[in-house]
């Protein structure tokens, strides 16, 4: 008995351990989809998995995820959607494991990746000048759900621009 559960426990660690090594090999971080932007006023709809968060799912009716993935849109600091686009953007620079991938005009799209297993989710800010605020999106590349962690990053940069 003592003998199958070392090799059980052999057989978890080694599982464990080839998957920390695929994902610091970057084997898990996924492709970004090819649709992401914005498109006739609309970001990319909510994934239907419960791992992503959208200001804008009430555009997508009969979403199945619709009350999941619903998070309130960015409100304006500075009066304006360039003033504010430009402190969410050093707000994600100065997040480790963010980066800005694209940052154009009124639009700006992010990668933030987990430390350890490098898991990717993507993260979009559009200002929207008919409804004055920032819409956003946050989903995950891979996997089924994010145990809340694009609603939690959403809700954090949040409050860090409403602190200034």
């Amino acid at each position: 008995m003592t003998r199958w559960l070392l090799i059980i426990v052999a057989a978890l660690g080694g599982l464990a351990l080839l998957g920390i090594a695929a994902g610091r090999l970057g084997l898990l971080a996924g492709s970004p989809p090819a649709d992401l932007g914005v498109r006739e006023g609309k970001l990319k709809a909510p994934s239907t998995r419960p791992n992503s968060v959208s200001s804008q799912t009430a555009l997508w009716p009969g979403h199945p995820r619709a009350a999941y993935a619903q998070i309130a849109p960015l409100a304006l600091v500075g009066g304006s959607g360039p003033a504010t686009l430009a402190r969410i953007r050093q707000l994600v620079e100065s997040t480790p494991g963010a980066r800005v991938v694209q940052g154009e005009g009124d639009y700006l799209r992010c990668e933030f990746s987990t430390p350890l297993m490098r898991y990717t989710d993507d993260v979009e800010f559009w200002f929207d000048p008919v409804a004055q605020v920032v819409q956003v999106r946050s989903a995950s590349r891979l996997g089924y759900s994010d145990r809340g962690a694009n609603r939690a990053r959403i809700e954090a940069l949040r409050a860090r621009l409403a602190a200034g």
